[in-house]
């Protein structure tokens, strides 16, 4: 009888929800107290009894409605699998897991950071493949060059006539059907790259803001430990292995807020504050000194390598030697200076892992970002004027080959950093112990190879989709490496705001600076004569204005002149931008203020 009375139960229930709206249906299942196993068998139940009804109601209907609800209950299933399985396919959900539960979100919020500038990456390499480099397949002349494989580390040889770089796309007006639509290749590539850094501006800046809404104006956060201990576990959780790492989940994050709550204030004598005062002003002038010696050796060797490419070389082996000596340095200086930079951390002894890592972070920036505009003087203002016949080109290739040795050494670095330290910590000499993850090093890594990205796209539009393959590599690199040969770190502590500070540091300097470069390449020099989509104009900008030019003979195109000129060249218009731009963030900023109020009234309430 209890059988067929569930039963019967069970029956009027699917009915009950096959007779709702999709929405007000799903809401009810969410709420029911089941496992996920049983909400997912009575959402099959309900959507077979939606498939009857509508069958039942067929004589009624006409064929092409039939047809439309059984297409729509087809997609409505498909949805329902996809989302079910698609966490389960997707391999950072896991990874991402596990790093979490071990390491903490101090080494957490770095594969977070790397997993969204490979995301990243993947969108910018299908806008430039879809509106630059396969219209240009219709245009490309055959390759008549030889391909050794040494390319794939030069960029040089058989890459140069191919479209991963400017100088082999062409300045026509595309066309492959007779009086049928034309592919204008000049502003299909000054305005999909531009509109491409309108897109990164804006992901990149809502990124950040919704990272720092999160981790630092969130006004729940004095309630962290009770809400853990509470109301965060899942009782739908049935699985062994899940329920063990949840369980180290939460005993990590745990200590972290602990370790917050009871972080000790220090009191130094005033002889020891002299002294620590002293000895981080020697740190920083020693870092400060060696980023100015590494930018002065990289613009010496720049000038130098720019004068063998001039004059040439005896054979095809100096010549590949030769294009690798500029990366090889940049590289093996932002590996190993970083190095120092630590040193000098653990040297200063700061009173929180949280102090060191930013000052770490603070100072491999400055030497990355250093590097990084030398080399941006060396092609704007040396390149860009020399005897080379296709500059663009040549820059292109520098980019590719910094990129290329940047990720072999970002390999390199895991394996001697952190494999052999482990040996040497575990046979050697014992009492080193396993390593930790330098995080601020690697970080400054990432950051590093995306602006050289961004740099790229205008002179090698492909170099995101190679960006992406890296990250990729370097993603399960780190990973196994993080696993294998790191230990946890020594002291627990929260880093909440840690990845608010990579977004900061990828949008300035880095970003701000790109847009910089980019801006004087497009406005300011001048474009080679015998290649590209740009030659024989006096800048690439000055297409979009011979385009505007046209436009102002046909009637139905005055609105895009009026915008032109009164807007995109008007300076008042930025003017007024730019204080709407900061209206809107002094008021965010009071929002800000007044929920930090709030929030600390809170504390005290719960305090008493």
């Amino acid at each position: 009888i209890l059988v067929f009375h569930g039963f019967d139960a069970e029956k009027d229930l699917i009915g009950s929800l096959a007779s709702m709206p999709t929405s007000e249906r799903i809401k009810t299942i969410r709420k029911m107290p089941e496992t996920m196993k049983k909400k997912r068998e009575i959402r099959n139940k309900v959507l077979k009894e939606i498939t009857k009804k509508s069958k039942h109601r067929g004589i009624q209907l006409s064929c092409c409605t039939q047809c439309l609800q059984g297409i729509a209950v087809s997609f409505r299933r498909f949805g329902n699998t996809f989302s079910e399985y698609f966490h389960l396919l997707w391999i950072w959900h896991k990874a991402l897991k596990v790093i979490g539960a071990k390491f903490g979100t101090s080494v957490l919020s770095y594969f977070i950071f790397l997993k969204w500038l490979l995301n990243f990456n993947i969108f910018s390499f299908l806008i430039n493949f879809g509106f630059i480099t396969i219209p240009q397949f219709l245009a490309a002349e055959p390759n008549n060059l030889s391909f050794t494989g040494l390319e794939l580390l030069t960029g040089a040889g058989y890459f140069q006539q191919t479209v991963l770089y400017y100088g082999f796309y062409t300045n026509a007006t595309i066309s492959k059907i007779e009086n049928g639509p034309s592919y204008h290749m000049q502003l299909a590539y000054i305005f999909t790259v531009g509109i491409y850094f309108v897109i990164c501006f804006l992901i990149v800046l809502f990124s950040m803001a919704k990272s720092f809404r999160r981790n630092f104006v969130n006004p729940q956060g004095y309630s962290g430990i009770a809400s853990k201990l509470l109301c965060t576990w899942d009782f739908n959780i049935t699985n062994e292995k899940a329920v063990k790492l949840k369980q180290k989940n939460l005993s990590t994050q745990m200590k972290e807020e602990l370790a917050e709550v009871n972080r000790e204030v220090l009191d130094f004598s005033v002889t020891e504050r002299v002294a620590r005062i002293a000895i981080h002003l020697l740190s920083w002038f020693a870092s400060l000194g060696t980023a100015v010696a590494a930018c002065a050796g990289i613009y010496f060797l720049s000038i130098n390598n720019l004068e063998l490419f001039v004059k040439g070389h005896k054979n095809d082996l100096e010549d590949q030697a030769a294009m690798l000596v500029l990366p090889l340095v940049a590289s093996l200086l932002n590996t190993f200076i970083p190095f120092f930079h630590s040193w000098l951390g653990h040297m200063e002894r700061f009173q929180t892992p949280g102090q060191e890592l930013y000052v770490t972070i603070a100072r491999n920036i400055i030497l990355k970002i250093s590097i990084v505009g030398i080399l941006c003087y060396y092609w704007l203002n040396i390149v860009a004027v020399s005897e080379s016949q296709c500059w663009e080109t040549l820059v292109g290739q520098d980019i590719y080959r910094l990129v290329i040795v940047d990720f072999i050494f970002c390999l390199l670095g895991s394996f001697f950093g952190e494999f052999l330290r482990r040996i040497i910590g575990t046979t050697v000499y014992v009492s080193l112990g396993l390593p930790e993850f330098d995080i601020g090093r690697n970080v400054l890594d990432l950051i590093y190879a995306q602006t050289l990205t961004w740099i790229g796209i205008l002179f090698s539009p492909l170099l995101p989709g190679i960006q992406m393959i890296a990250f990729s590599i370097v993603f399960f690199v780190k990973k196994v490496s993080l696993m294998r040969n790191c230990q946890p770190p020594r002291k627990v502590w929260r880093t909440a705001q840690m990845t608010t500070s990579f977004m900061f540091l990828l949008f300035c300097p880095c970003f701000l600076g790109v847009l910089c470069v980019i801006g004087v390449t497009v406005w300011r020099l001048k474009p080679s004569e015998g290649c590209g989509p740009f030659r024989g104009l006096s800048s690439m900008y000055a297409a979009v204005s011979e385009w505007v030019k046209i436009l102002e003979n046909y009637t139905a195109s005055k609105w895009v002149v009026w915008i032109y000129h009164n807007l995109i060249t008007s300076a008042l218009f930025y003017f007024v931008l730019s204080g709407i731009v900061l209206i809107i963030t002094y008021l965010y900023w009071q929002i800000i203020e007044g929920r930090k109020t709030m929030t600390k009234l809170l504390r005290k309430q719960i305090i008493n």
